[in-house]
């Protein structure tokens, strides 16, 4: 995924931090989301993480979960500040981004996955994990439904889908700041904003996704966890 040899202006090979995309939000919920992961995945072995962002999350979680595959995915605008990550901390477990865009492609299949340890009957369904963050809120709800669509048609069962983000509770925010967030969010883009999770569970209900387990996380933020039955 990148060449190891020595940087020539940089002999120390030291990673410039300040010149890497950065999200402040990915600095602060990447270890209360790896603490729940180590658990919930448990016994999974490949994940496809839709809508990688900077990439930051990636590099965090691939080396801290050694047993699991971790693809990203992303629309190609954001490729390069995932590969830049991917350079800067490189792990043999972790895959640069595939094309992926949710309002026209399907899942993409890693190239890692099409081998011979897979038998053919499940080349074209490799996930048993499909993780993603902080993006029900950006996408409108009908991407968020094709999200769910597709969740369902790639998982096997027992598979997982993983969400973390804001949610409403019973129709309300469940704080002034998730408030004063849906409303920057919905002033940019009227189809954003944070959604009900009733309406969330309610969708995956219909796609055979079950909530297993809610966390609830740093800065009102929740994780949801859904297993396919």
């Amino acid at each position: 995924m990148r060449d190891d040899s020595m940087d020539s202006d940089n002999p120390d090979n030291k990673v410039d931090i300040a010149a890497l995309p950065f999200s402040q939000a990915c600095e602060n919920n990447k270890q209360p989301i790896l603490e729940i992961l180590q658990t919930e995945l448990q016994g999974f072995n490949n994940v496809l993480e839709v809508g990688s962002g900077t990439g930051q999350h990636s590099v965090y979680f691939a080396p801290n979960l050694p047993e699991v595959q971790w693809q990203t995915s992303d629309v190609t605008g954001n490729h390069r500040h995932i590969i830049a990550w991917h350079n800067a901390y490189p792990a043999p477990n972790l895959y640069l981004p595939l094309a992926f865009d949710l309002s026209t492609d399907s899942v993409p299949v890693s190239s890692h996955l099409d081998s011979g340890h897979l038998n053919s009957g499940y080349v074209d369904k490799p996930y048993d994990v499909i993780f993603t963050a902080n993006t029900l809120h950006i996408i409108s709800w009908a991407l968020v439904e094709r999200l769910f669509t597709l969740a369902s048609n790639v998982l096997p069962v027992d598979g997982k889908l993983i969400i973390y983000g804001p949610f409403n509770e019973d129709g309300k925010y469940t704080s002034e700041g998730n408030q004063r967030f849906d409303a920057m969010l919905k002033a940019s883009n009227p189809d954003s904003g944070i959604r009900d999770k009733e309406d969330v569970v309610s969708l995956a209900n219909a796609h055979h996704l079950q909530l297993s387990k809610t966390y609830a996380m740093p800065a009102n933020n929740q994780l949801l966890v859904f297993q396919k039955r």
